[in-house]
């Protein structure tokens, strides 16, 4: 499986079979990161850690302070997609693959400025 990035009108496919989407809170101006597989069965969320909380992004009971971050691994079924809106008060979603950070932007070649992306799997 391949993750397919979708944005006013351009496609982008990433041979990955795992990646890290990294994201800054828009008011708290607190990092936030979580880790996806790519699956048959669609995008599968394995580990979901913040650097803070406040503002609607408590960690649930069952998150643990780790090297300054709350970590927790949520339970959630496989997602056919995600669709990632963009707040100019935050900057831009961030994928990150083998220690490699790269907005959403510099992935699909063009500023993606509010448009909606989607993400899913996608065979290669």
């Amino acid at each position: 499986m391949s993750l397919c990035l979708v944005s006013a009108g351009a496609l982008k496919t990433l041979q990955i079979a795992a990646f890290t989407l990294a994201w800054t809170h828009s008011i708290e101006k607190t990092a936030w990161q979580e880790d996806w597989r790519v699956t048959a069965q669609g995008l599968q969320l394995v580990e979901a850690r913040i650097k803070g909380f406040g503002a609607g992004m408590e960690p649930p009971p069952d998150a643990r302070l780790i090297d300054g971050w709350f970590r927790w691994h949520p339970h959630n079924p496989p997602q056919p997609e995600l669709a990632l809106g963009n707040s100019a008060a935050a900057g831009e979603w961030r994928l990150c693959e083998s220690g490699r950070c790269a907005t959403l932007s510099e992935i699909l070649g063009h500023d993606v400025g509010v448009h909606v992306t989607t993400l899913s799997a996608c065979e290669p």
